[in-house]
């Protein structure tokens, strides 16, 4: 069995969240101030946006649940400590912290979204339930055994 932790930072899932409303608030056709002020998610929101965070939290532990050997929500982070088959390919590693921070990034702006932008709420759901399928489907993923060629067996 290959074990990884993939830890997402909190501050810095918000800090994506606030960047992608700001701009959507920023570019939306027909838009004014007031719809600036709408979509952009500010310090006051923090209550509403923790609640998105902890269902994200939630979210994942469902998909990945037959994976996980524990998970922490800490104040300034969450962690999945993940059992995989020892036949995993560790390069995929990287690639699964990534998706999965993107993961909390769309799936918490749909849940905002709902509340400020229903245009795009569905859009980014669906988004956020591709990323999410894409890191299981990494955790499923088996790397193909390799054959020992004649120049690696030792000699007899």
């Amino acid at each position: 069995m290959r074990e990884i932790t993939i830890t997402i930072d909190k501050e810095e899932v918000y800090e994506e969240v606030g960047q992608t409303t700001s701009y959507t608030g920023a570019k939306m056709e027909g838009g004014d101030d007031k719809t600036y002020d709408r979509i952009f998610t500010t310090e006051g929101d923090r209550s509403q946006l923790e609640r998105f965070w902890n269902e994200s939290c939630v979210d994942v532990c469902e998909a990945l649940k037959e994976f996980i050997k524990e998970e922490r929500n800490e104040k300034d982070s969450f962690s999945i400590f993940l059992g995989l088959s020892s036949s995993f390919d560790p390069a995929l590693e990287p690639a699964m912290k990534k998706e999965l921070f993107s993961f909390f990034v769309t799936n918490i702006v749909s849940k905002w979204y709902v509340f400020t932008n229903k245009k795009e709420a569905a859009d980014f759901s669906a988004s956020a339930a591709g990323m999410l399928d894409g890191v299981k489907r990494k955790a499923y993923y088996r790397r193909r055994p390799k054959r020992p060629t004649r120049g690696a067996m030792p000699p007899s």
